[in-house]
């Protein structure tokens, strides 16, 4: 099988995956003699505005929003569209509500993952751990999603077969992720961003060219398929979905574990600022032209859905049929840059929960010492792991990407999205609240998922949030306060002018955020 695969084709995604490892490498020799937890797992808190709005674009953006997504925006029309669009708010309002509220409580207490957050902010290693384990369990699903994406579309583009395609960019993802940590994800994730955004535009000129132009697509949707004009799409887009979907890929993505802990590692807040205007540009360029670039595939794959193979084949299709043969390899590079950059970034978070948040710490509790080239081999063995174990999960397909993808996203929510809003805004939540919103939210969001029962037709999301905030309301009226003195770290009192010298430090972390000028906030 592999003797009939275009080799034109493949060979410049090797090229790119091979610039991948090498950025790989050379990260690790830039952080030799570093701090090892500080650079692995944050890139030691020295990302710019362009690095971090890509990685946080470049995770956020997985292999669905490029495959799964635009093939349902074949089949729909511009509903899907309309529902998608509220994916461009998502990078200005994670690194808005979540980026300096982080930042700064990671400085105060030396925290290097949103779990450390969490187990600081409620005093609880139970909580902690149940984080880790909800991490975990969740990215495997969606890099489960991404491995089978990415595969799909190699094999469909390359003509080499799924496992090859599976075998390669898995190899290469798990090796540079291993080898630098997050700041070779970080600037690999740019990388990606931009070759991710070079290919939809070249997609998108080679779709308008092959279709006969934008007034010749139009006008054949408009006389074969008018439904896919229409917001609601013919009652394929109810409102009920429209809703759902703003839930569950818009306003609770700010809690997403992966995109949250992009804020404990930028630079000083003009970088932030930055980020989050670069970030919310090229978000909406993507997501917007990818979905567009979907429906305008009709001028080019004029068939029925069944001919093609389903929704996740229409865009690996569509590059083979409308662009020349030796454009087809640059054009694979971005959307299978989607699945790596996304793998890479969940690999780095999964790895931080198991050993810095479960193993690190317990070491410490135990007063024990771990060396840095323990850590690193520990480190470098839990992301290889966790690569493996999601690579032969993927070995057996399952059919719709976007619907794994949506089910993590959806159990990453319900999990996160009250114990860190809550959490970190409101002094009242306290460790019941927060275990409960975490424990019982999570276990009906999946019981709700895996019996398919609906609240008038709703996603289960609606479910598992509304739980999670009744469990975190009813913990925090029944439970213990939270300690004074934790609520004075996380909540601190403004200062007045004999209070200066004493909360010096704690000033000092604003003229870090600030770019580290030399002067004390009134």
């Amino acid at each position: 099988m592999i003797n009939e695969g275009n080799l034109s084709a493949l060979l410049p995604l090797l090229v790119f995956m091979g610039f991948m490892v090498a950025i790989g490498f050379w990260v690790r020799r830039q952080n030799a003699g570093k701090n090892f937890v500080q650079t692995y797992f944050i890139g030691n808190h020295d990302l710019g505005g362009f690095v971090l709005a890509m990685t946080t674009v470049a995770t956020y953006s997985s292999v669905s929003s490029f495959v799964g997504g635009p093939g349902m925006a074949w089949q729909i029309g511009f509903g899907w569209v309309y529902m998608a669009v509220v994916q461009v708010t998502a990078i200005f309002l994670v690194l808005g509500i979540f980026g300096k509220r982080v930042a700064m409580l990671s400085r105060r207490f030396d925290a290097v993952t949103v779990v450390d957050i969490i187990r600081e902010r409620f005093q609880s290693d139970g909580l902690a751990a149940l984080s880790a384990f909800i991490i975990v369990l969740f990215f495997c699903g969606t890099m489960t999603a991404q491995f089978v994406g990415g595969a799909k579309l190699f094999a469909t583009v390359t003509g080499y077969s799924y496992e090859m395609g599976l075998l390669l960019f898995g190899l290469v993802v798990v090796l540079y992720t291993s080898i630098g940590g997050f700041r070779a994800v970080a600037i690999t994730d740019t990388c990606c961003a931009v070759m991710m955004m070079i290919g939809i535009a070249l997609l998108l000129y080679y779709v308008l060219d092959a279709g006969g132009g934008y007034a010749a697509i139009m006008e054949n949707i408009h006389v074969n398929h008018p439904e896919m004009l229409e917001p609601l799409s013919g009652g394929h887009m109810p409102i009920g979905l429209y809703l759902t979907q703003w839930i569950l890929v818009g306003i609770c993505t700010i809690a997403l574990p992966q995109s949250v802990v992009r804020g404990i590692s930028y630079k000083d807040t003009k970088s932030l600022h930055k980020a989050m205007l670069i970030g919310t540009v090229v978000v909406g360029f993507m997501n917007i032209g990818v979905n567009f670039t979907g429906i305008l595939a009709h001028g080019v794959l004029t068939g029925p859905l069944s001919s093609y193979g389903g929704v996740d084949y229409i865009i690996p299709k569509t590059i083979v049929t409308a662009l020349p043969p030796a454009l087809v390899g640059f054009a694979i590079i971005g959307p299978l840059a989607a699945s790596i950059s996304t793998i890479s970034g969940l690999l780095i978070v999964a790895s931080s929960a198991l050993v810095k948040d479960v193993y690190l710490h317990h070491k410490e509790k135990q007063g024990s010492k771990v060396s840095d080239k323990r850590l690193r081999m520990l480190s470098t063995a839990a992301t290889a792991v966790i690569g493996v174990a999601v690579f032969v999960i993927a070995l057996t397909p399952p059919s719709l990407i976007w619907i794994i993808n949506m089910f993590a996203f959806g159990g990453l929510e319900t999990a996160f999205f009250w114990t860190l809003l809550l959490g970190l805004f409101w002094k009242k939540a306290n460790r019941l609240g927060a275990l409960l919103s975490m424990g019982g939210g999570t276990l009906a969001y999946c019981l709700t998922q895996g019996v398919g029962f609906k609240f008038m037709g709703l996603h289960q999301i609606v479910i598992g949030i509304t739980v999670s905030l009744a469990f975190f309301l009813l913990g925090s009226y029944l439970g213990q306060p939270q300690e004074e003195r934790v609520l004075r770290v996380f909540f601190p009192e403004r200062p007045d002018a004999k209070q200066r010298s004493e909360e010096h430090e704690e000033l000092k972390v604003e003229c870090l955020l600030e770019g580290g000028q030399k002067y004390l906030k009134p």
